[in-house]
C-alpha cells in the first residue's frame, strides 16, 4: 500500500510520520485490497489538530474519514476507528 502525507500549516518529525505510517498500514487487517492511503494533517490549531484519512480500495472506491481531537495521535486513533468501521461495512457489502 502506498501512503502519502501532507501537512498543512506546520510540519511533522520523521518519528511521527513513521508512527502514523505503521498505524495506517494495520488497516490491511480489515481489508487487504487497499491500493493507497492519503493522510492530511491540518495543524492550524496546534491544540486541536485535524486529520483526514482517504483510502482507495478495490474495486474503485474511495473511503474518507475526518477526525479532530486535542492531540495528533488521538485524532489519528479516532480516524482509524472510523475507517475500520467503514472497511468492515464495505467488505460486508461485497460478500453479500
Amino acid at each position: 500500500m502506498q501512503i502519502t502525507f501532507s501537512v498543512r500549516r506546520g510540519s511533522l518529525s520523521e518519528a511521527h510520520t513513521e508512527k502514523i505510517q505503521t498505524k495506517v498500514e494495520k488497516l490491511t487487517r480489515f481489508y487487504d485490497r487497499i491500493s493507497s492511503a492519503e493522510v492530511v494533517i491540518d495543524l492550524e490549531d496546534r491544540n486541536n489538530p485535524a486529520l483526514t484519512l482517504l483510502l482507495k480500495v478495490e474495486p474503485k472506491k474511495e473511503l474518507i474519514v475526518q477526525a479532530q481531537s486535542g492531540e495528533l495521535f488521538a485524532s489519528l486513533d479516532e480516524a482509524l476507528k472510523k475507517m475500520e468501521q467503514q472497511l468492515k461495512k464495505f467488505k460486508e457489502k461485497l460478500t453479500d
